[in-house]
């Protein structure tokens, strides 16, 4: 029952060279840290599934790691552009495959539920079907409305990854999976997959997870490895653990224009590093963790209540 590893033997097992790899978390819990082990791991021919692909997606394809994206909004988080993503799609060395947010949340679904298919309405007059082939139309098997004749809609096939790979606050070591915060469509994008990896800030006895239940986002059922990564959402946030680096959210506008910076930082910061402690230690060295401390603001607590035993006369 215990799935805990170490992130170097979730990336050997789980990533393969070639494999379909989802990496979710809506703008916090992005799983860097994985991201940086695959770079470490030197794999080659992915296909990346990320609803919003911005740096670790970035780093990702300098490190020569990704030969395909599949997602929605490309880009630095509000701070600039993806600049070695940019280069590549314009060389025509990078396949992108673009669809909207609920494009993406359409197909996780449809893969969750082993669906052909799902459908939507919203690319009506969108240019994104023409960008895209296998956005399509289908004929509604039922009526109209007022019994009229059946409407078209699009639908947007199934994304069925060889791993999906979260992060969050925290699990037990049997992978039940706690979210707080902001979440996105990492439940959904974990039964998609073939197999799936959990990241969490902290691993937790059983006990933790039991006194607050409706937290579990994802259960233990759906894991196949937990790895304990303090930090290893940066430079997203971890709701309640450190904030967003929004200062290296800006800088790395710059690094990634420039492919020889771009390449030097990688060299430093990941291929130059044994694993995300060896990186966590780097970014200590200029008061990094200490910027982005939190204080502590609770959530309050309820009470669950529990069935009181009565004697029978």
């Amino acid at each position: 029952m215990d799935k805990t590893t170490t992130m170097s033997e979730a990336i050997a097992r789980y990533v393969a060279d070639g494999a379909t790899v989802a990496l979710e978390g809506f703008t916090h819990l992005i799983p860097t840290a994985a991201g940086h082990e695959i770079i470490r791991q030197r794999r080659r021919g992915l296909t990346v599934v990320r609803m919003t692909p911005d740096i670790v997606t970035d780093q990702m394809i300098a490190a020569d790691c990704v030969a395909k994206v599949v997602g929605a909004f490309v880009g630095n988080s509000s701070a600039g552009s993806l600049g070695e993503l940019r280069r590549r799609v314009e060389a025509g060395t990078l396949e992108l495959e673009e669809c909207s947010h609920y494009g993406m949340i359409c197909r996780y679904l449809a893969g969750a539920q082993r669906l052909p298919f799902y459908p939507l309405r919203s690319y009506a007059g969108s240019d994104l079907p023409r960008v895209n082939p296998g956005l399509r139309k289908v004929v509604s098997p039922y009526p109209g409305p007022d019994g009229g004749e059946p409407e078209q809609v699009y639908v947007v096939p199934p994304v069925h990854p060889d791993v999906t790979i979260i992060h969050a606050q925290r699990a037990d070591r049997r992978g039940n999976v706690q979210i707080w915060g902001l979440t996105g469509i990492q439940a959904e994008a974990v039964y998609a997959a073939r197999h799936a990896v959990a990241v969490v800030e902290e691993v937790v006895d059983d006990a933790v997870v039991r006194a607050d239940p409706n937290r579990t986002a994802v259960p233990a059922h759906a894991i196949d490895a937990v790895v304990a990564c303090p930090h290893g959402a940066h430079p997203s946030f971890a709701q309640g653990y450190y904030d967003r680096d929004n200062a290296f959210y800006r800088r790395w506008a710059g690094i990634s224009k420039d492919p020889e910076r771009l390449k030097a930082w990688l060299e430093e910061y990941v291929l130059g590093t044994r694993d995300h402690a060896e990186y966590v230690a780097k970014l200590a060295a200029d008061g990094t963790w200490d910027r982005l401390a939190v204080g502590s603001a609770p959530s309050g607590s309820i009470d669950y209540g529990r069935r009181l035993r009565k004697e029978h006369p």
